[in-house]
């Protein structure tokens, strides 16, 4: 659980603490009026549990603040939607994901990206994003839509040529021989990335291996300054706090500032690319 929606459970749970102390109840009386185990008032005013929205329906009941029951249930939901298991969010397939990240991406003037282990969605050939998508498909167990997942991440690359759209990504050197697929599929993908050197409103950075590490990193992609998507393991975190989203930004300025770009880039890619190709 990250930092940020451990912090949004607590704020809601110290929300229903004072609604349960301003009705003169303690978490024992709640607890026996709803009919639950005494730890559970305490767990989730700590926010170290996430109350249900069966929950918040009896805080409200027996405290006597049925009105405050919509505001409360929007901010429980906004939580959820803050920190989504992956086979929620893959739960019908790989589409329905790439078709969130398009909208985002279609309304985005800036975005930001950085991952250090692959090479972004938005600038993988097909044969790379099919290789990237099925083992998300193997892994979490979700419904086979490979086809169309391929096809509609393949759709957000149009953003590259079109619109007023600008991207800024940045790539750790590692994602630059992180096997993905076979040789042929990796010599293609380092090609298509020479080639985006070149484009307009591409800014590509590659972050050198000797390059000194801020702090421990996930991939994240930032969308102007109003929403950031960072993934781990289990989950996708959707981050909305401006003070959070500084960070980010703080984060992401400190790892361009280390990247290399143009020629340099170049070297790296071809370096990658010579250790792929076959000898005669």
């Amino acid at each position: 659980m990250t930092n940020s929606v451990h912090e949004a459970r607590q704020a809601l749970g110290a929300t229903l603490r004072g609604l349960r102390r301003d009705a003169g109840l303690s978490g024992r009386q709640l607890a026996s009026l709803a009919g639950w185990h005494e730890s559970v008032v305490s767990k989730i005013e700590t926010g170290d549990r996430s109350p249900t929205e069966a929950h918040l329906r009896a805080y409200c009941r027996h405290t006597g603040n049925d009105d405050q029951l919509p505001d409360l249930i929007a901010t429980l939901r906004n939580v959820q939607a803050a920190y989504l298991e992956w086979r929620k969010v893959l739960g019908t397939g790989t589409k329905r994901r790439q078709n969130q990240v398009v909208k985002l991406s279609e309304e985005s003037e800036l975005m930001r990206i950085f991952q250090p282990n692959i090479i972004p969605g938005i600038l993988q050939t097909a044969e790379y994003a099919a290789a990237v998508l099925r083992r998300y498909i193997d892994f979490y167990r979700v419904p086979d839509d490979l086809d169309e997942g391929v096809a509609k991440r393949l759709e957000r690359q149009q953003l590259l040529y079109k619109g007023d759209h600008r991207f800024h990504i940045l790539v750790a050197e590692q994602a630059l021989h992180t096997t993905v697929g076979t040789d042929a599929v990796m010599i293609g993908q380092l090609d298509r990335l020479l080639a985006v050197i070149g484009l307009p409103r591409v800014l590509l950075g590659i972050v050198p291996a000797e390059a000194e590490l801020p702090m421990q990193i996930t991939n994240f992609v930032m969308f102007d300054e109003r929403l950031v998507l960072v993934e781990a393991v289990a989950a996708e975190l959707t981050v909305t706090q401006p003070r959070e989203i500084a960070l980010y930004g703080r984060l992401f300025a400190e790892l361009a500032g280390q990247s290399v770009t143009g020629d340099a880039a170049r070297e790296l890619i071809r370096k990658a690319l010579d250790a792929r190709t076959p000898r005669p």
